[in-house]
């Protein structure tokens, strides 16, 4: 099977807007679609709490004829028009669609973070890890989310194997990012969150670009919008992944970034697995 994760920083930009930046996060769109993945998974769609409107329902499904839509989006007391996923997956699969609470911490739960689709013997599940904000205001909350979902992780691992995804914010070590020793208190890089990745990893999931390609420098997943040359420079954070539960790990096939090229924020990635 094929799996594709994005983190498209806004749905409805990437559909309707006719700036240079809309339109090549169009472009992305198209070539995913072209890739005829078995499961796109969306992050940070920012979706209104009604989901997507008629007009992205229609230009998704001409993207993606025979594909079914479900989503999640923000909702109150959390912000309106804030985070978000979405799966869109091939019509001839019938998966239990969960949207589940974790008991996260303040409204992180209303904030549209998880969906997990059930498959007949595996579960494929995404995430958008809350980002430990400026001055890492946040830093302790998401550290209390990083235990409540590595705790569903494994409730799910008890059950069936685990095709996990999503952005994690947090560049796990030192070849994850380009600048280390000048990020070392910036949020995505702290020890605090590297310690609970690493937590999450040792409940028995495997980081599966690792186990392909073991310690290659310099392949990341987002670069900065606020500096220009970033992606020239290649002045990036991995921060996108793809983990499966160890004992699947022998079934990936192919764990890797997907060309976005000039645009800058988060790239796609691809898992293939013969599950």
């Amino acid at each position: 099977m094929k799996f594709i994760s994005w983190n498209i920083d806004s749905l409805n930009a990437g559909l309707t807007a006719t700036s240079p930046r809309g339109q090549m996060t169009f472009g992305v769109l198209e070539n995913l679609a072209s890739m005829k993945p078995d499961v796109l998974a969306l992050q940070e769609t920012k979706l209104k709490e009604t989901g997507p409107t008629k007009k992205h329902l229609e230009i998704l499904g001409n993207l993606f004829p025979e594909y079914k839509i479900v989503w999640r989006s923000s909702c109150e007391p959390a912000r309106k028009g804030y985070a978000g996923t979405m799966f869109i997956y091939k019509e001839e699969y019938a998966p239990v669609v969960e949207q589940p609470e974790i008991l996260a911490p303040t409204t992180m739960d209303c904030e549209g973070r998880i969906i997990t689709l059930e498959f007949d013997n595996f579960y494929l599940t995404q995430v958008y890890t809350p980002n430990a904000g400026d001055g890492l205001r946040r830093l302790e909350d998401r550290g209390l989310w990083d235990d409540k979902y590595r705790e569903y992780l494994h409730t799910l691992d008890a059950n069936k194997p685990v095709i996990a995804c999503g952005d994690y914010n947090v560049a796990h070590k030192e070849i994850d990012l380009k600048n280390p020793n000048s990020n070392r208190q910036s949020p995505g890089f702290t020890i605090e969150e590297r310690n609970k990745f690493t937590e999450l990893l040792d409940a028995g999931f495997t980081d599966t670009f690792r186990y392909k390609h073991g310690d290659v420098p310099e392949r990341y997943t987002w670069w900065a919008q606020r500096s220009k040359t970033s992606k020239i420079n290649n002045s990036g954070w991995r921060i996108d992944y793809w983990l499966v539960s160890n004992r699947i790990a022998d079934k990936v096939e192919v764990s890797d970034m997907i060309d976005s090229g000039a645009r800058q924020d988060h790239t796609p990635i691809i898992l293939e697995i013969n599950i």
